[in-house]
């Protein structure tokens, strides 16, 4: 068997980050290009996903921290979905994305790897974005520059948004 080292897990997988990894991002924002927010509204904010499926793969979450889709205030549930079409639209027009996956995993059971603060996944996709590798060696290939990419997200969402 082959191994793939990926160290940049390491504190996830051993949890040393205090307390939700969300809510320090709601709580600082002196560290937004270290972590990769691309973008603040009023009651939610859009960062990359440290771990993505695909380039591009980025959520959009809710600064209030709940676990409970049904805990949000209807405002702040409109605003997630207005960011939700907008950076549809974004990923489409800009990035010239094939199709986008919009996911949101309920709770630890329903796939949550940050159960306890709810959050949409939004996943660019392409054709041939995935190939042969990730069946015959359960790895994924990820082709492009993540920070580069990051700078460029955010620029573009800064523009349209």
């Amino acid at each position: 068997m082959d191994y793939m080292y990926a160290p940049w897990r390491d504190d996830y997988i051993n949890g040393k980050e205090e307390g939700c990894p969300f809510c320090n991002i709601v709580n600082d924002d002196s560290l937004d290009n270290e972590r990769h927010v691309l973008y603040r509204a009023k009651n939610c904010f859009l960062v990359m996903n440290k771990y993505p499926y695909t380039p591009g793969h980025f959520m959009v979450i809710p600064n209030q921290h709940a676990d409970a889709i049904e805990a949000l205030p209807s405002e702040v549930w409109l605003e997630m979905s207005e960011l939700v079409q907008k950076s549809v639209k974004l990923l489409k027009e800009e990035f010239r994305a094939d199709g986008v996956n919009i996911g949101m995993n309920l709770g630890e059971c329903g796939g949550a790897g940050i159960a306890e603060h709810v959050h949409y996944h939004i996943v660019p996709r392409w054709g041939k974005d995935t190939n042969f590798i990730t069946t015959i060696a359960n790895t994924r290939v990820y082709s492009t520059d993540f920070e580069k990419l990051y700078v460029k997200l955010r620029n573009k969402i800064i523009e349209n948004f």
